[in-house]
């Protein structure tokens, strides 16, 4: 058993950051069975987070808010400790997108980083 990501969760999941998110959930929901695991919204009740199960895999989901771009690949990680991997993605040359926090008790220790190609890394630790 890992302690550092959920239990049943694949390390490694696609992360989807779109201006209508409530819409690419239900079609998952109606194109691929999928069941929604967690959502998390804002305090003006837009979606901030959320995941969808499709059969063995997670798909996560961000609303776009707090300056996450859209343009070109997410994708989230579960690993051991965030704050390591983030430090050393930094100082192997990737931009800083959002340092490591806990914004609420019940949520991972996320932060996230830029490579030198484009993609957005989210690196969380339970």
């Amino acid at each position: 058993m890992n302690e550092w990501k959920p239990a049943n969760y694949p390390s490694v999941s696609p992360y989807l950051v779109c201006d209508d998110a409530p819409g690419i959930i239900s079609f998952l929901e109606r194109v691929f069975d999928g069941v929604l695991m967690r959502r998390f919204d804002g305090p003006d009740g837009s979606l901030m987070h959320a995941e969808v199960r499709i059969d063995d895999s997670i798909v996560m989901i961000g609303g776009g808010a707090g300056g996450a771009s859209s343009s070109g690949p997410h994708v989230h990680v579960y690993v051991r400790d965030a704050q390591a991997v983030y430090d050393r993605a930094l100082q192997n040359g990737a931009q800083a997108v959002q340092p490591p926090t806990r914004k609420r008790a019940d949520d991972d220790f996320r932060g996230g980083f830029r490579d030198a190609a484009g993609t957005t890394w989210w690196v969380s630790t339970q």
